[in-house]
């Protein structure tokens, strides 16, 4: 086994959320990995990280930082992928990408291994990872796209303020704090930092996530419909989006409507084809009241589904509910899972 390849791999905002949960996935040898290099802003470079067991130093991350890496992670933000993502793949790495910089360029797969691993091989040396909300979806919809056909989707989701970064979950403990007490809520991070006004979390919902576009739709709901197309191949597949901020920590939550094209499908067969999905666990018994939550999906990797039922007045609607933890298969878990996928396909250099 001496002689079997190994994989130098860089992880860009590796202090990080979701660069510290890529570190335990890759402690689990999704594939055969030789040299690990942790990178970050300057404030975070300097300080040590352990990876199995070895004490590493994070560096700072640099345009030069890329030099023998065949994979390299990037969850720092739009702006730092934009600088260096370049960088990487002229050094010859494979970059992954948990931003939003590149996902709709056309030259860029965007991708959920268990529903389009085949569009890897079109890479030119940078690959998407979707936005949180987008993957869970999709994940679960691929067998109903592939078995039943889909024609139309109309999603709302209950989203963890974990998505909005460390702030947004302090902000949330505080303002529990304040309200608690029957003090004011102050509120400076949500629903969207760079936005005018900002209004508390704590025992609230916020049916704004990012910034609003022309057209009325928020920067989250433009996402899911455009990802959503991408990803599954199909740009007559018609998909509205209403993304709310609720206070919960980790995992997002879905309420999902979709239109299949064949009709006289029951609700049991339908089941039957979501369970038989990659990575879906069917957690679906009124009887019982047993469906997932966002508690009950946190720390997993699975996409939790259930509340399956038909349509009272379409017999090609149905209804479902979808769960999954944000940090772990919305992010780091779906991004290595695509490091795996490139290995398994024989893509990387």
């Amino acid at each position: 086994m001496s002689n079997a390849k190994t994989y130098n791999i860089a992880i860009v905002g590796a202090t990080g959320a979701v660069g510290q949960n890529i570190i335990t996935f890759i402690e689990e040898n999704p594939f055969p990995i030789g040299e690990v290099k942790l990178l970050s802003s300057p404030r975070s470079a300097g300080s040590k990280v352990k990876v199995n067991d070895i004490e590493l130093t994070v560096e700072e991350a640099k345009e030069t930082s890329f030099e023998g890496i065949d994979i390299a992670f990037f969850s720092a933000g739009g702006s730092v992928s934009e600088a260096l993502v370049p960088a990487a793949i002229k050094s010859g790495a494979i970059a992954i990408d948990n931003t939003s910089a590149f996902r709709m360029d056309e030259t860029v797969p965007l991708v959920v291994p268990e529903v389009n691993a085949n569009h890897l091989k079109e890479n030119k040396g940078l690959i998407a990872n979707p936005n949180c909300s987008t993957i869970q979806m999709v994940a679960a919809l691929k067998p109903i796209q592939e078995k039943l056909g889909l024609n139309k989707i109309i999603v709302s989701t209950y989203q963890a303020v974990s998505g909005a970064g460390l702030a947004a979950e302090e902000e949330l403990v505080n303002q529990t704090h304040q309200s608690l007490k029957q003090e004011e809520m102050t509120a400076e991070v949500l629903p969207a930092g760079g936005d005018k006004k900002h209004y508390p979390i704590a025992f609230n919902a916020l049916p704004q996530i990012d910034l609003f576009e022309d057209n009325g739709y928020t920067k989250e709901e433009m996402k899911m419909i455009n990802e959503t197309k991408k990803i599954m191949n199909d740009d007559t597949l018609q998909v509205a989006a209403t993304c709310v901020r609720l206070p919960v920590f980790t995992s997002h939550a879905e309420s999902v409507y979709v239109e299949i094209d064949q009709a006289g499908i029951s609700a049991d067969k339908f089941k039957e084809i979501i369970a038989s999905g990659e990575g879906i666990i069917l957690e679906d018994d009124p009887a019982t009241q047993t469906y997932p939550t966002p508690l009950s999906s946190a720390g997993k990797k699975e996409v939790f589904v259930g509340r399956v039922r038909k349509d009272l007045d379409n017999d090609k609607g149905f209804h479902l509910w979808i769960v999954s933890d944000n940090l772990i298969k919305g992010a780091a878990w779906n991004t290595v899972q695509i490091a795996q996928s490139l290995v398994e396909q024989n893509l990387v250099k």
